[in-house]
């Protein structure tokens, strides 16, 4: 496939994160693009409203006449969360037409770019929309590829005027596999999408094999605790790793830090966004940055301006009387580092989770890593599963959660209820957090607080 010869592109699965950024990509070189998923959300409607066209029934003869017909100006981009017995992909597959993968396409985007790829479990997507700042704010430029919106800009592709892309690395169905970078980020590398590779080892395997991809003479920057034997530049902010965090400090709920590696310190960092995880990430997008040859100080100067990921430890109510942050977190880990940010910001406040599983087999695997940390919340409003893509597994729920936790202030309801609740009770401390459709409880749940 020659991406220059590409006039049409249909995307099946569009209004997901990565899939929407290879869609406004496509338009903005021009391309007639459209596109099917199953729901309409904040993000399809944006799409609409940049001119995709867009439908939401899974219908073969709602596909334009001009996708009908194989040519090599059309691309077909599916995701691999598309069921397959979807009728749109079965009629581009019966029809013979070449089918790729959003990770494929990615892969070939980048291939003739300088390309910096950010991997891991969590971390990915704040730390890639961070590297992407840096890059813009300083004036070196970049394009991007992001599995989030980015505050700063409002979009999760950012379009350049060199050859330098950035690019979160998706490890789900092995596909940052598709990519060749010059320059890797892996953040974290826990257990996850075992219902795609089976064991945690199997998932350190494919990771391991990706910090293999890296071009020659290119740079491998990984946290110090991971079990990586490629030669590459470790980090952290607790432990002797080449790059260091230090002197890490919260003023006036702002979180300060030092950098240090053997050849540079740069001093009082003030973060834009907060969480002790995140200073971690500043600390890999600032390695990066040097390695650019960007001055320490507009690296220093894009971090303070640097507003975050929509929901990534996104602050939704902020004032003396409620606090109200949502946050992605769907695995435990990702859970701990947005709990204990939040309690080490608010120590003496009241902290209420709203908390929203996402996937059965994710619920089933990880049931007692939830139960240990939503433990850490003083009150807990549990939602049912999100299924995504999955069906029903026979005797797991949410209760598998609640029944492990010794929290006493707990409940599960529904989202309305879970929305009466706050209004009722307008909690000083709260905190929703999940991948699934949480999200739409935002608006809500704010409204309900500010309600007086």
């Amino acid at each position: 496939m020659e991406l220059q010869n590409i006039k049409r592109v249909y995307l099946i699965g569009i209004g997901g994160i990565g899939m929407s950024g290879l869609a406004r990509y496509f338009a903005h070189l021009g391309c007639i693009v459209c596109g099917y998923d199953k729901t309409s959300t904040d993000l399809t409607v944006q799409l609409h409203h940049e001119g995709i066209q867009i439908i939401f029934d899974d219908r073969e003869d709602w596909i334009p006449l001009s996708y009908q017909t194989p040519n090599e100006g059309t691309l077909i981009i599916y995701t691999p969360a598309i069921p397959q017995d979807s009728a749109i992909l079965n009629f581009f597959k019966k029809n013979g037409f070449e089918l790729f993968k959003r990770s494929q396409v990615l892969g070939l985007i980048s291939k003739t770019m300088f390309t910096i790829a950010v991997a891991g479990t969590h971390g990915k997507t704040t730390t890639s929309c961070m590297v992407a700042h840096i890059l813009k704010d300083s004036g070196k430029d970049c394009s991007a590829f992001l599995g989030g919106i980015a505050s700063n800009y409002n979009s999760n592709v950012l379009f350049g005027n060199n050859n330098i892309v950035v690019v979160e690395a998706d490890e789900y169905d092995h596909s940052f596999l598709t990519l060749h970078p010059d320059i890797a980020i892996i953040t974290s590398m826990d257990a996850d999408h075992l219902d795609i590779y089976g064991s945690h080892d199997q998932l350190t395997e494919s990771f391991r094999q990706f910090a293999l991809q890296i071009k020659e003479n290119g740079t491998l920057i990984y946290h110090e605790d991971l079990p990586l034997t490629t030669n590459g530049i470790t980090y952290s902010a607790h432990g002797p790793a080449d790059v260091k965090a230090q002197n890490i400090h919260i003023e006036q709920g702002d979180f300060y830090f030092d950098f240090k590696n053997g050849n540079t310190t740069i001093t009082n960092i003030r973060m834009g966004i907060a969480g002790l995880h995140n200073i971690e990430n500043a600390t890999a997008a600032i390695e990066v940055a040097l390695k650019l040859d960007i001055a320490p100080e507009l690296i220093k100067s894009a971090l303070g301006s640097f507003k975050g990921v929509k929901r990534r430890f996104e602050y939704i109510v902020k004032n003396d009387k409620n606090i109200y942050i949502d946050d992605y977190a769907h695995h435990p880990e990702e859970l701990r580092a947005a709990i204990t940010s939040i309690k080490s910001l608010y120590p003496h406040k009241k902290l209420t989770t709203i908390f929203q599983p996402h996937l059965y087999t994710r619920t089933r695997d990880f049931a007692d890593g939830f139960a240990e940390v939503l433990d850490m919340s003083d009150e807990l409003i549990m939602l049912d599963i999100y299924p995504a893509r999955e069906l029903p597994i026979e005797g797991v729920n949410a209760d598998m959660i609640l029944d492990r936790m010794h929290l006493l202030d707990k409940r599960k309801c529904g989202k309305q209820a879970a929305v009466d609740l706050v209004r009722i009770e307008k909690p000083e401390l709260l905190l929703t957090v999940g991948a699934g459709d949480i999200d739409q409880l935002v608006a809500p749940l704010k409204k309900a607080l500010e309600n007086v």
